[in-house]
């Protein structure tokens, strides 16, 4: 068994045995097992918080997109993240809090009522949906480089389904599951801590290794233009104006409304260590995308391996398995530090379906008289079924850019952030009417979006290379179209 193996491994068996020791406290309550009895302090909620966002897009989306842009503009994915957390806890986080409140769609019935509240639960539902499947692609690409001789092995056996790819995800997904469905919030919160200690202590080695093998910053930035970026690669906005405004837009946007970035927040012991967190975790964000990107850009330059030879997504594994590059006793803490930044992120995005499931719409609308018991158990149920959806999804869609693909789910996450600041500073701008029509119209605009982009080539209506908005832009510009309309229409009658 090689070494790389040998060091992942021990760290899943690490993190499993864990989860089993939050099991029993877990189980006192529906909300012990949702937000950890609301007694994280300030240090456990900022790492929570941070470990959310640091996943699969924090690694794989941006190594992949600075290796195929050959610039540094994928880190305005954790800088407008972490800058978004600052204004979080500067804003929302303590409405969040003093509410009491276990989910985002519960915010929005507190101001603008039930109706309002059930249409927001079902679209933020799909948004994690998807941002769920896309955090279990990211995984299942580590997982496919690390033991491709298995699962090789395991697809070519006759009664047994699947490819490669498919068993991948398969592995990824139980590993999910076992500790999701073990230790609820408390489990997520304790290994969340694990995963950002692993993940910027292998992942830090790796960075630094590389730029004295690379020899140093000065050396890099030639490399890069001898490959063609632009002179100025290190500016964010070097890339192109519009993909950097999306990325700003998103990430600012999408966590104040985001399941499972805040649900650590609603956690929060008291509303001061609420504030105080969102704030904290900006600065465990923002250096992270800074190191992944530089490793995407020093993959780039072909000096360790073959550009033909790998996949974009494969790119940050694929440097952490090559000897050339790094040590195997180093490259395998690197490889479980992206396993554990993924799986910081994959167990919340799941579990944030979880318990809008559980919560907006179980809870909610089919049974509210629902006792503890029974909502512990239908969460449990939910945990096993969301990865159940997201399995095929992560097999169907595993073609289309990480970072592009969770974009979706950002673009309707923005509507949800607009709706609650503008409820909650907002008074008398908007109404339910208008929030209802902004969910309803503004995801229906994202799917059709999508739509358009797949036919993109193969109808006579939507020639090849056709430039669609981004989806951010489409549920933003669609939301406030919808706002301002009910709005003067509420004026003139």
């Amino acid at each position: 068994m090689s070494t790389y193996l040998i060091v992942v491994i021990s760290y899943f068996a690490l993190v499993t045995l864990v989860s089993f020791f939050t099991k029993r406290v877990a189980g006192r309550s529906a909300s012990d097992y949702l937000i950890a009895g609301r007694n994280l302090g300030l240090v456990a909620c900022s790492v929570v918080v941070a470990a959310e966002w640091l996943g699969g897009m924090s690694t794989i989306g941006v190594s992949e997109k600075a290796f195929l842009s050959g610039t540094m503009q994928p880190v305005l994915y954790n800088v407008s993240t972490a800058i978004g957390m600052i204004i979080i806890g500067f804003t929302v986080a303590s409405h969040y809090r003093k509410n009491n409140v276990h989910t985002v769609s519960e915010m929005v019935r507190l101001v603008f009522g039930r109706k309002s509240a059930n249409i927001s639960a079902i679209a933020f539902l799909f948004a994690y949906l998807v941002l769920a499947f896309v955090q279990l692609q990211t995984c299942a690409s580590v997982i496919t480089t690390l033991f491709s001789s298995e699962l090789l092995m395991l697809a070519a056996v006759p009664w047994l389904p699947g490819n490669e790819w498919f068993w991948a995800v398969m592995f990824s997904a139980l590993i999910i599951t076992i500790y999701t469905y073990t230790g609820g919030m408390h489990a997520i919160a304790i290994t969340g801590i694990m995963h950002v200690a692993v993940m910027f202590t292998g992942l830090g080695i790796a960075t630094v290794s590389g730029l004295i093998d690379i020899e140093g910053f000065s050396s890099l930035h030639d490399k890069m233009l001898e490959l063609g970026s632009p002179e100025n690669l290190w500016n964010p906005f070097s890339g192109g104006v519009s993909y950097a405004v999306m990325l700003i837009l998103g990430g600012v946007l999408g966590g104040m409304a985001g399941q499972a970035s805040i649900q650590p927040i609603f956690a929060a012991r008291d509303v001061s260590t609420a504030k105080r967190a969102a704030i904290l975790s900006a600065f465990i964000i923002a250096p992270f995308g800074i190191m992944v990107a530089i490793l995407g850009l020093i993959a780039r330059t072909g000096q360790f391996f073959e550009l033909s030879s790998v996949d974009a997504k494969m790119v940050l594994p694929t440097l952490m398995t090559t000897p050339e590059f790094i040590h195997p006793l180093a490259g395998g803490i690197a490889l479980a530090g992206i396993l554990a930044a993924i799986l910081s992120t994959v167990g919340p995005v799941n579990f944030a379906v979880v318990t809008i499931a559980t919560k907006d719409i179980y809870h909610g609308l089919i049974n509210p008289k629902a006792e503890d018991k029974s909502i512990i158990s239908t969460a449990r149920k939910l945990v096993i079924l969301v990865n159940l959806v997201t399995i095929p999804l992560a097999c169907i869609g595993k073609d289309g850019a990480i970072l592009d693909t969770a974009y979706i789910s950002y673009g309707i996450r923005a509507i949800g952030a607009i709706v609650i600041i503008l409820g909650v500073y907002g008074a008398g701008f908007i109404t339910p009417t208008g929030v209802r029509a902004s969910f309803i119209c503004g995801t229906a605009a994202v799917g059709i979006n999508i739509m358009l982009s797949m036919m993109a080539g193969h109808c006579d209506l939507i020639p090849a290379g056709t430039n669609l908005p981004d989806n951010t832009f489409v549920a933003l510009g669609v939301a406030f179209v919808c706002i301002i309309s009910d709005y003067l229409i509420k004026r003139w009658r």
